[in-house]
């Protein structure tokens, strides 16, 4: 059951996040300076529903509400840092596309590290204990020599017979 819950949510995210056939803020051809000042501060904005594409990428619906947030804070006169303050004051740091790093913030520039060093960690780990388990699997120096001798007799006795068949 979670299993197609998690199936029909990821369905529903890559096709809101992909498809192109979702709004598009339109751009304002009259006026291609603040349309240049959105495509700017859009491209510092992540989207919330794709999260690995900033709001000027997405086609999302709350992504192009987003711009049309931005196209009318900067035709009310706000500044690029105005309309970034508000948008992390009401979606949090998360919002930027590069994020600042403090306290609160760490976790996404450090976590990817950490899990790279832990991932080695795991792997190093298992090379070991596979090296062990290999070395365990090899015979002593005594089980060697009679394995030896008893095809060595099985050899002889296998050879006697062919002989004795034969004559």
């Amino acid at each position: 059951m979670a299993k197609t819950i998690f199936i029909v949510l990821s369905t529903f995210l890559m096709l809101n996040c992909q498809v192109s056939i979702g709004q598009s803020a339109k751009p304002l051809a009259e006026d291609p300076v603040l349309e240049k000042k959105v495509n700017e501060v859009s491209n510092e904005l992540r989207c919330l529903v794709c999260q690995n594409q900033t709001i000027a990428d997405s086609n999302a619906e709350l992504a192009v509400d987003l711009k049309n947030q931005v196209r009318k804070q900067i035709s009310e006169g706000r500044s690029k840092d105005e309309i970034l303050q508000y948008m992390v004051a009401r979606y949090g740091d998360f919002v930027l596309y590069s994020p600042p790093l403090k306290a609160s913030t760490w976790a996404l520039w450090i976590g990817p590290f950490i899990l790279l060093i832990v991932a080695l960690l795991l792997l190093i780990w298992k090379i070991r204990q596979r090296r062990i388990q290999i070395e365990e699997e090899y015979f002593q120096e005594a089980e060697l020599v009679r394995a030896r001798q008893l095809l060595h007799e099985s050899s002889d006795q296998a050879s006697s017979r062919s002989q004795q068949g034969v004559h």
